[in-house]
């Protein structure tokens, strides 16, 4: 028989998993909402009624090339890296715990960035073999950062350093950012307008082609991820507990690592340079369901989806015709965010 204790500990258990069932679902009606407003907002003006009539099949020549040429696949990148990014920084956050990681301030966006410059400088910014190969060459540039990071920051006997991590990707970012300053010297005309593009996180890929060479690494990375949302928990009670507990931990975090540099890299290499979402989205999903990462990862990838998504938005209407690229709205949210994160740490 159960004890009065026990009976109020599996009440606030029901009561948890109802109120975070509840926050999850509203995040994807969020989305949902998202979805369709960018979808009726552009230059180009379509009426609601015009843009569900295309939507299920009517609409002119002109109407669905709008819609389902421009719109549609615009939004679907946004929504993916922003989930992907997202992820991204919530792994990284928990192999360190560290709050403040993220892989823009940790330099390894820097690391995909630098391979899409020696890219463009090579191949021209035009190549077909772009849409495939840049994922590839952003993953190798922040695979290879990442590396240098974590052996950096890395302490015998005591695992992971969170402040030495920081400082040590702020470091090589700064590094790369300069070198990436000495190759854009060398570009022309075209090859400068991409990279200037790429750089301010303007969501280049806007056609089917660059969904079809993202989605197959989301949709690999993503499950795996969700996996190990339990290695994360026991991750983030610290090495010792973690070894205690039968965890290997620098078998997992380095697992998970490579996973965080992919989504990231993949995301990146389409998207162009968005900072702060990994750092960010995180944090809401957090003060939203807890710190447990069977929950918090889904609601993490799904804030950073609705974050990108209405970024990418406001962007394109706030200026018309002109836009603002999806990289500066997002930072406009995340820099005064993380000034207050670094402020509530220091306290």
């Amino acid at each position: 028989m159960m004890t009065e204790q026990q009976k109020k500990n599996e009440d606030d258990k029901r009561k948890i998993k109802i109120r975070n069932t509840t926050i999850v679902l509203g995040c994807v009606v969020l989305l949902v909402v998202s979805f369709l407003i960018s979808m009726n907002t552009g230059y180009m003006k379509l009426s609601p009624r015009d843009t569900l009539r295309t939507f299920f099949g009517g609409g002119t020549d002109k109407e669905q090339l709008i819609l389902f040429g421009l719109r549609l696949p615009r939004i679907v990148i946004s929504i993916l890296i922003g989930a992907g990014l997202a992820l991204s920084g919530c792994i990284i956050q928990g192999v360190s715990r560290n709050p403040l990681a993220d892989s823009g301030l940790l330099g390894i966006n820097a690391g995909a960035g630098l391979m899409v410059i020696l890219y463009t400088i090579f191949f021209g910014a035009n190549s077909i073999l772009s849409i495939f190969t840049l994922p590839f060459l952003s993953m190798i540039g922040a695979g290879i950062t990442a590396i240098l990071i974590y052996f950096l920051a890395y302490k015998k006997d005591e695992g992971i350093d969170p402040m030495r991590l920081v400082l040590t990707g702020i470091a090589i970012q700064a590094g790369i950012s300069a070198l990436m300053t000495v190759l854009v010297i060398k570009l022309d005309d075209t090859q400068y307008n991409f990279v200037a593009t790429w750089q301010a996180g303007s969501i280049w890929g806007s056609n089917w082609k660059f969904v079809l060479a993202l989605l197959p690494w989301l949709l690999v990375l993503i499950p795996y991820v969700l996996t190990k949302s339990r290695v994360l928990d026991v991750l983030n009670l610290g090495d010792h507990v973690a070894y205690s507990l039968g965890a290997s931990v620098e078998s997992e975090r380095r697992k998970l690592l490579i996973a965080a540099v992919a989504l990231a890299a993949s995301s990146v290499a389409v998207s162009g340079s968005i900072s702060f979402v990994g750092l960010i989205s995180p944090h809401l999903a957090r003060k939203l369901v807890g710190p447990r990462h069977r929950i918090l990862l889904p609601t993490c990838a799904l804030v950073g989806a609705v974050l990108v998504s209405i970024a990418d938005t406001i962007g394109r209407v706030i200026l018309q015709p002109s836009e603002i690229p999806t990289g500066i709205m997002v930072a406009m949210i995340g820099a005064p965010y993380f000034l207050y994160l670094l402020a509530k740490s220091g306290q």
